[in-house]
């Protein structure tokens, strides 16, 4: 449960705009106290990089830099809300989260305020002769500080670059693609020709059969969307207490409160104590994440392609890479071994089934059933959703995944029928016959995500 919640913790804390921030102005202040003391044992340091001034230029110089730093601080906030909102409008809401996560704001933003907490906490220690204290000019503390608005200034240009690069829609899309492929290699780890145990053909003895006459629901004690399953945690309940679970829902469902989630077989073992520990190992939250849904970043691609064709917007070229970067990760996700429903302790009995697990054809329909519908009436998103379906054919030989690359490319012509000219036509046509003969042929490549 420990891994599950952490990764949650990490999940929040990484798309937030204020942990690093905190971290970076903590870590300011312990060096602002660090530098003092240094200057603070009297040792005189005689290097030409050394500040030699007095007191009254120390203040004077890291006020400019602390005041600098907070109007800098500013903009920079203010810059990065309209990016966010730019990225709404744009994008669509579901992809905020992927602005939130961007280290590189964060960094920015922290290194600003570090800044600005280190000249202030230095500034107040700095006594000229007429203060009526005793005479302290920290020179290593100030020079450190000139050394961070140097910094900060590097920062600023970064800032500049960056801010004028993450609103661009092919990096949002680049992004939205690199989280499709991390979760296909977390979620399906297993590549196709491994040699993965297949215990599905002892299922039917495994389950007892009078499972849903014994079985006892366990029902959710809150509202959200189901984000994480810890299923380490559930593993270990059932051995501990000799149970069989069935998980009712699986990550990316909106779960409502008193709605089953684990269906627990012999009802007689259930207690107060069990029914806890299992709400526990689902984690609920207000939106959906990537880490065990797969199908949220195809969902953001399609969002982003779904607002390029749409009237107002008018833009087929950005949905054409949205395509593109459907149909990598449908190549990868190909060649990977689906996990199996049933899962087993080590005594290789069944423990755990799923009974909604994720299937291909789902994936499939996610990616190409909605830009189907919103852009049939688009030659050129047409053409490239059959080129898609021809490129992900030549990556396996799965006869049910080739089923469904059939059925979507049927649909896709059927539909651009009725909305497209004779000559766009002809060449959706000519396309789709290219795609059938590239079914028919079940050719393989070689797997490149090995």
């Amino acid at each position: 449960m420990k891994n599950a919640k952490l990764s949650k913790l990490w999940d929040a804390l990484h798309s937030s705009y204020w942990f690093i921030p905190s971290v970076m102005a903590v870590m300011a202040t312990i060096l602002a106290f660090t530098m003092l003391m240094l200057d603070r044992t009297g040792k005189s340091i005689d290097y030409w990089w050394i500040y030699t001034g007095g007191a009254s230029g120390a203040r004077s110089l890291l006020e400019a830099v602390a005041g600098s730093m907070v109007s800098v601080s500013a903009t920079a906030f203010s810059i990065t809300i309209v990016a966010l909102q730019l990225a709404a409008s744009n994008f669509g809401p579901r992809l905020l989260r992927n602005f939130m996560q961007d280290t590189g704001n964060q960094v920015v933003l922290g290194t600003f305020i570090g800044t600005f907490i280190y000249c202030l906490l230095v500034l107040r220690t700095i006594h000229g002769e007429g203060d009526g204290y005793e005479l302290f000019v920290p020179q290593l503390s100030v020079t450190f500080g000139i050394f961070l608005a140097i910094i900060s200034v590097g920062v600023l240009i970064y800032f500049i670059h960056h801010a004028s690069t993450i609103i661009q829609a092919s990096h949002v899309i680049e992004n939205a693609s690199e989280d499709l492929h991390k979760a296909i290699e977390k979620l399906f780890p297993v590549q196709i020709g491994s040699g993965a145990l297949d215990n599905q053909k002892q299922v039917g003895k495994a389950i007892p059969f009078d499972f849903e006459q014994e079985s006892r629901p366990i029902r959710a004690n809150s509202t959200g969307y189901l984000q994480i399953i810890d299923d380490k945690e559930l593993m270990e309940l059932s051995q501990k207490n000799n149970l069989l679970l069935r998980i009712e829902h699986r990550p990316s469902k909106y779960i409502i409160k008193g709605c089953t989630l684990v269906m627990v077989f012999p009802s007689e073992s259930v207690n107060k104590k069990l029914i806890k520990k299992i709400n526990d190992a689902f984690i609920l939250g207000a939106e959906r994440t990537e880490q065990q849904d797969v199908e949220f970043p195809i969902n953001q691609l399609v969002e982003i392609a779904l607002r390029a064709i749409s009237p107002a917007v008018n833009d087929p070229f950005t949905a054409i890479r949205c395509i593109d970067r459907l149909a990598a990760g449908l190549c990868h996700l190909v060649q990977r071994d689906f996990p199996s429903p049933y899962r087993y302790d080590k005594n290789n009995k069944l423990r755990i089934i799923i009974a909604e697990p994720i299937l291909f054809e789902e994936l499939a329909d996610s990616a190409f059933n909605q830009i189907r519908q919103y852009g049939k009436s688009d030659a050129a998103v047409t053409s490239r959703l059959l080129e898609a379906i021809a490129r992900i054919s030549s990556y396996t030989d799965n006869p049910k995944y080739q089923q469904v690359l059939r059925h979507h490319a049927e649909i896709i012509l059927q539909d651009s029928s009725d909305k497209l000219s004779q000559p766009d036509l002809k060449n959706v046509q000519k396309l789709y016959q290219a795609v059938i003969k590239s079914l028919d042929s079940n050719s393989t490549v070689k797997n490149w995500y090995s």
